[in-house]
């Protein structure tokens, strides 16, 4: 269907189950390792559909189908489920109950996505050999759910991995199959300076340890600017200073918080090893001791490009060529779903939810007004279920 949408009939005859769904996720939303009802709502879902499915973690739900025609290829889907701390600011009937905390960034979307492709391919498992696992992921918002996933065993023995998310920097109808780099690493760091105090009058009888970690934000300012080839893209960003007790006394603590974001693996390890030299050695100048804390919050994301070609294939039979975009713009904003990459051939597609005629569909993630148009969705479990179908069988 040439310059037209072509999506399946088995998924648009879901559109209701899809749309009710995604709405009551919305309205309901809860954060990151607190996914309480968010599972059991997801466990309620499997059980009508009659698929087995068990924990991972304490909110991670893991379902499965396995094809009748016997043993096969394995492939993963992926869709993740945690809200964020923050007002729901719309008016809609299906804004957030949960005061304080909003699904602002489209994961009540991939969850319900998800469920209806899961309600879809058990339908068809009598046409296909093989096996389908089902992640329904805790915790992306912190890189704390893949991660518990990937340690359960889960990704071994997968052919393939695959995941969306919606985006509102897409018009609904639009798809971003882009080979390569797409979401940067996210480390945290912790940096904790210990001087000496004293009054302030007397500044030299003391080793004033927010003077210290001011040098120290400075210091890490240099990573980038002088340190890093101006082709890659870093950043290393300090969010929190904390530092002193009271105004007449020289700070004996302070503590610096931020977090250091690339592309590479060699980049990565070259921006973190120099935030902990430059902190230690800016602390040791002036006579003072720094503590440097890291936490792996995710890897970069980078597609495999024969997996990006599999589901292009597949999604030129559903959307129009000039839909779907190959050369999205690299985000420094991280994602999970790179964990499974690491272990997995895949590949993370991004989904157009902007309806220029719905103000809000077009509101930047992570604010109180987002929201998505709902027909995005359905692209986005048609490319599921069409991508696994032929990894089943055509693979």
């Amino acid at each position: 269907m040439e310059g037209k949408m072509a999506l399946k009939q088995y998924v648009t005859d879901e559109k209701d189950y899809l749309v009710s769904l995604r709405r009551y996720f919305h309205a309901h939303p809860e954060v990151s390792l607190k996914e309480y009802n968010t599972c059991k709502k997801i466990e309620e879902e499997l059980d009508k559909i009659g698929l087995l499915h068990k924990r991972v973690g304490e909110t991670g739900v893991y379902a499965w189908i396995d094809g009748e025609k016997g043993e096969g290829k394995t492939i993963a889907l992926r869709a993740d489920m945690d809200a964020l701390a923050m007002e729901d600011l719309k008016t809609e009937e299906y804004r957030s109950q949960n005061e304080g905390f909003c699904h602002a960034c489209g994961h009540d979307g991939h969850t319900a996505t998800l469920l209806t492709a899961a309600k879809i391919l058990n339908a068809k498992k009598g046409e296909f050999a093989g096996h389908i696992r089902l992640f329904f992921q805790q915790a992306e918002e912190i890189g704390q759910g893949a991660r518990q996933f990937v340690s359960a065993g889960l990704l071994e023995g997968v052919d393939r991995v695959f995941g969306t998310h919606v985006t509102s920097g897409l018009t609904t109808g639009k798809i971003s199959l882009t080979k390569g780099p797409q979401n940067a690493s996210c480390d945290y760091f912790k940096i904790s300076v210990t001087g000496k105090g004293a009054h302030v009058s007397k500044p030299h009888l003391g080793i004033d340890a927010a003077y210290i970690a001011s040098q120290i934000v400075v210091g890490l300012q240099s990573i980038v600017a002088r340190n890093t080839d101006p082709l890659e893209t870093v950043v290393v960003g300090v969010g929190v200073i904390k530092a002193g007790t009271q105004y007449n006394i020289v700070a004996e603590h302070a503590e610096i918080e931020g977090t250091t974001r690339s592309f590479g693996p060699e980049v990565r390890k070259f921006t973190n090893d120099r935030v902990i030299r430059i902190a230690k050695q800016t602390a040791m100048l002036y006579g003072a001791e720094a503590e440097v804390e890291f936490r792996d919050y995710a890897a970069p994301l980078v597609n495999d490009g024969r997996a990006v070609d599999e589901v292009r294939a597949v999604v030129e039979k559903i959307l129009p060529e000039d839909d779907i975009i190959s050369d999205y713009e690299k985000a420094l904003g991280a994602d999970d779903f790179a964990d499974y990459l690491a272990v997995t051939k895949g590949m993370y597609a991004f989904v157009g939810t902007h309806n220029p005629a719905e103000p809000n569909t077009g509101v930047p993630h992570h604010h109180g007004l987002f929201d998505l148009d709902e027909n995005g969705l359905l692209i986005a479990c048609n490319v599921y279920v069409d991508y696994a179908l032929w990894v089943l069988q055509e693979m």
